[in-house]
């Protein structure tokens, strides 16, 4: 299978904002400057956006689909602005729908069903510990919403690898296990109080998972929507 190279153009330039933009929130949010940090993060978050949408997200279903998970996700990160338990529950279930509309959008391409199995006990392994990692410092009206959270980022990722056993881009798969592995980032800083500022590596991962599903779009709208023969 041939890893398709990243598109160059608009969607390119918009990543490198992306990246800037994600450097500010990080150095933002280590030094306590919030007026770095948060215009960091929604310049980043818009960002992404505009990836897909330059990569022509809204010319096909699976560009659409995966275009409203991006714009939850935007929602999502500026739910988390705040510090507060309400908007982290916010954010949250915006997160959950994002990953419900990348689910969709990748059962929308077609998933290979020996991919979907092979995948789905490692990574039902991985969400069992995860959650019993957790557990110990959840308080109780956050315990279902995280575990029901868990799983269903675990069916998008399961899906991801479904989409690699069809023949689809290497971007999807990538941007599903960043994204999982930012999760655990953010978790840890919400819920465990870690000595090391764990946002340091778990931004980056995300807003580099969302870039990879974004630049998705771009492999997927050659393969489907150009006529044949080219």
């Amino acid at each position: 299978m041939a890893i398709q190279p990243i598109p160059a153009g608009k969607p390119l330039v918009f990543a490198y904002v992306c990246g800037a933009a994600v450097f500010a929130l990080v150095a933002g949010l280590l030094l306590d400057i919030p007026s770095l940090a948060i215009p960091g993060k929604l310049i980043a978050s818009s960002a992404f956006i505009a990836v897909a949408i330059a990569a022509g997200a809204l010319e096909s279903r699976y560009g659409k689909l995966l275009l409203a998970g991006l714009a939850l996700s935007w929602f999502g990160d500026a739910f988390l602005i705040s510090e507060s338990g309400k908007w982290f529950l916010a954010g949250l279930v915006s997160f959950l729908l994002a990953h419900i509309a990348y689910l969709a959008a990748f059962l929308v391409i077609g998933v290979d069903r020996r991919w979907l199995i092979a995948s789905s006990v490692p990574i039902a392994v991985v969400a069992v510990m995860v959650s019993l990692w957790l557990a110990p410092y959840l308080p109780a009206d956050m315990l279902w919403p995280v575990r029901a959270y868990t799983a269903v980022i675990s069916l998008m990722v399961v899906a991801a690898f479904g989409t690699l056993g069809k023949g689809h881009t290497p971007f999807i798969v990538a941007g599903a296990c960043l994204f999982y592995l930012s999760d655990l980032s953010v978790a840890a800083m919400r819920f465990t109080d870690p000595t090391f500022p764990t946002f340091v590596l778990g931004l980056p991962l995300y807003y580099a998972g969302q870039l990879c599903l974004a630049f998705s779009v771009a492999t997927r709208h050659r393969r489907i929507d150009m006529p044949s023969g080219k």
